[in-house]
């Protein structure tokens, strides 16, 4: 892929989202805060999916793997 058309293609997409916010219309010190923001929140999330989803994802399947018979040893009860 060329690089001339790649940063052609990155600023085409810089400029969709600025058509579909509507921050076309702003005033520079508008974009700035409004731009801040939404990187804040973006960074802010992807920060909790890497802290906490896979803590969830193991506790799911821990309960599916319980719920389905697969149990730990220590709770497993032994019958004589």
């Amino acid at each position: 892929m060329d690089i001339k058309s790649t940063k052609y293609y990155i600023y085409w997409l810089f400029c969709q989202f600025e058509l579909i916010t509507c921050s076309y219309l702003m005033e520079p010190w508008e974009k700035l805060l409004f731009y801040t923001f939404n990187i804040t929140m973006l960074a802010t999330l992807l920060y909790t999916a890497y802290v906490f989803v896979p803590g969830h994802i193991c506790s799911a399947f821990q309960f599916f793997f319980h719920l389905f018979g697969n149990q730990h040893e220590n709770t497993v009860s032994i019958v004589k």
